[in-house]
């Protein structure tokens, strides 16, 4: 394996990071409690990845069994305990804990804790998981066929537990 051919070509470098303070708000707050923080999303990454982080409520529960075709998915726990699923057994995962998940992993993921838990999400490529996350609560009123359009639209395939 070698490095990718440069995007970068100007010998100069450029100003152009992103700060972004502990304390900004979440660009998202779910239904359940759940508050996702848009890190660096595809379109900033020049969908190279996507960095989330997920502050989940006590016993919000998650997404259950479930893979990815065109995506990987890693987290990594900043605090609290995150259920993890790894394809073949649930995994308690605590702060500094780190799960990658290839592109066709079973995985799934839950808070049934008492507490608050923490995580960050990296999707690579960075997909526009943007829309997926706010939409996805309201995919229970839609019909069989929306749904499913939904779901292959953020490459997310449910596999029966």
């Amino acid at each position: 394996m070698s490095y990718p051919d440069p995007v970068y070509k100007d010998g100069q470098g450029v100003v152009s990071a992103t700060y972004r303070p502990a304390g900004a708000a979440a660009e998202l707050a779910a239904p359940n409690g759940n508050r996702t923080h848009y890190l660096a999303k595809g379109t900033a990454t020049n969908g190279a990845f996507g960095l989330y982080r997920v502050d989940m409520a006590p016993r919000a529960g998650g997404p259950a069994t479930h893979f990815h075709r065109a995506i990987s998915e890693s987290f990594f726990i900043l605090g609290g305990t995150v259920r993890i699923y790894d394809g073949e057994r649930w995994i308690d995962a605590t702060e500094g804990d780190f799960v990658h998940v290839p592109q066709g992993g079973l995985h799934g993921f839950r808070n049934d804790a008492d507490a608050d838990a923490s995580m960050l999400l990296l999707f690579a490529p960075g997909a526009p998981r943007e829309e997926y996350f706010e939409k996805v609560a309201e995919a229970v009123h839609w019909s069989e066929e929306e749904r499913a359009e939904f779901f292959i639209k953020h490459d997310t395939y449910w596999v029966a537990d």
